[in-house]
């Protein structure tokens, strides 16, 4: 049985579990505000996207821009709303850089679900919480096929 078979069984059963689900939030989220707060900056949005932009939480950003830097950002790569602070996404842009899967950067996020703030986010991507339905078109799946696309 392959493991995404396994994380979608698993997923399927804690929804089916409403008082296990939310007793294994009771215990995760605490443990994820630890761990990747003071490492990461994490905000506990609930759909973590760390692996995807650089190990930098895109919440950091003052606008809570999820999918690239506004057209603010300075010439010095510092924040147009906290100018003392390195823009989110070049800090983003250089870590991703140093990561096996450097092209994640480049995915489409959806809008935050902000009904999933300070949820676990582990919890909600073994149960597919975390994958919203907002009603935007989510193809293409990353920036670089729609630049390819308008090269063409």
């Amino acid at each position: 049985m392959s493991d995404r078979c396994l994380w979608s069984r698993a997923g399927r059963y804690l929804s089916r579990r409403p008082r296990l689900e939310r007793s294994l939030d009771r215990l995760l989220r605490p443990v994820e505000r630890v761990t990747k707060t003071p490492t990461f900056g994490c905000h506990m949005c609930g759909q973590c996207v760390l692996h995807s932009t650089g190990m930098v939480c895109p919440m950091t950003c003052p606008k809570n821009l999820r999918n690239g830097p506004c057209g603010g950002v300075r010439a010095d790569g510092a924040c147009e709303v906290i100018p003392e602070m390195q823009c989110v996404w070049m800090k983003a842009y250089q870590r991703s850089l140093r990561l096996p899967w450097p092209e994640e950067l480049h995915d489409l996020r959806p809008p935050v679900d902000w009904t999933l703030q300070g949820s676990s986010s582990w919890l909600n991507a073994l149960t597919g919480r975390d994958q919203i339905a907002s009603g935007c078109n989510t193809v293409p799946v990353s920036a670089l096929e729609v630049l390819h696309e308008r090269e063409s």
